[in-house]
């Protein structure tokens, strides 16, 4: 019988040290990788196709069974409508990382930010703990066999939201193994919650489009909120430079408001004159009154007042207009 690693769900093997899943014990609970990020912060690249993830996708569309999909608040992305698309099954929307942002601003103002189709949509933060009981109250409701599918991209904290069903909700002795680097679940993980309850964890979908495939560890680990984020206003007048981490170069052209919505660990600075940084592609933007523009995978700029930027930032990094969600 095949043992899988209870961290990532890849098939343990004690054959080829250099080879996905090897442990010593392959009766034992966590590959050699996994054991490693948990005990010494050590990560292992994993390199996944979009076709791998959505091979997962197709099996779970042969089934009824409800399918949670976890969304980032932070990083909602044009990666989410595809994934939305090729899902045949029912949705049941939850928005993860709800202290990301100020109570202050309401749950249902955060809700309706996003518009996708599904039976119903909850928001949950799993640090906080916040509307577990009624994630899941719904889960149980809406679910259609034992078995529920838990779909996202990477760092939406899928195995996050599971770890913490799995503290509230059972006496079972396990964590799945989480990272804020990509590909840290390589295969389906299906954990017993109860007797009419099957949590089934998949692998996160990478977007290339997401800014942190292009970081490295040093930046990566600030692009993450670990607390509530401190939004940062500039009133602008005539030609200014905002330079976040030298990853992003925004240029503004006339006199407008920028509200930015990153980690308050990223270095964000203005300066007045123009600083050349290597690398960096042009993205030129006409932005309306009331609009959001986000950079995939690290946050937004909300902007009041119709304006133009040039915003510079990595190549392939997704860069686009929405409507405010704040």
């Amino acid at each position: 019988m095949n043992c899988k690693c209870i961290g990532c769900g890849i098939t343990l093997q004690n054959i080829n040290k250099a080879e996905l899943g090897f442990s010593n014990n392959i009766e034992g609970k966590l590959c050699e990788r996994c054991f490693r990020i948990r005990n010494y912060n050590e990560y292992q690249k994993v390199d996944k196709t979009i076709d791998d993830f959505y091979y997962i996708i197709s099996n779970i569309n042969k089934t009824n069974d409800l399918v949670l999909l976890v969304v980032d608040l932070l990083n909602y992305s044009s990666e989410i409508v595809n994934l939305v698309n090729k899902l045949t099954n029912n949705i049941l929307l939850v928005l993860s990382k709800r202290d990301i942002f100020s109570y202050k601003i309401s749950d249902l103002k955060l809700l309706n930010s996003i518009s996708i189709k599904c039976i119903d949509k909850i928001i949950i933060s799993s640090n906080k703990n916040y509307n577990f009981d009624l994630l899941f109250e719904k889960i149980n409701n809406y679910k259609n066999s034992n078995n529920v599918y838990v779909v996202g991209l990477t760092n939406s904290g899928k195995s996050t939201l599971i770890n913490k069903i799995i503290y509230n909700y059972t006496d079972l002795d396990m964590k799945i193994t989480t990272s804020i680097l990509p590909s840290t679940t390589l295969d389906t993980i299906k954990i017993k919650i109860n007797d009419s309850l099957n949590l089934i964890d998949t692998p996160g979908i990478i977007d290339n489009g997401n800014i942190c495939n292009y970081l490295d560890n040093s930046i990566l680990k600030k692009v993450f909120p670990k607390k509530e984020i401190k939004p940062i206003t500039y009133q602008i007048k005539g030609k200014q430079y905002i330079y976040i981490e030298n990853i992003i170069k925004i240029e503004c052209l006339e006199n407008c408001n920028l509200t930015f919505y990153f980690s308050n660990q990223l270095k964000i600075e203005r300066l007045f004159k123009n600083v050349e940084l290597s690398d960096l592609k042009l993205i030129s933007l006409d932005i309306p009154n009331n609009s959001d523009v986000v950079i995939n995978g690290i946050g937004f700029v909300n902007v009041k007042n119709k304006t133009h930027l040039n915003i510079y930032t990595i190549d392939n990094v997704d860069v686009f207009i929405r409507k405010e969600i704040i």
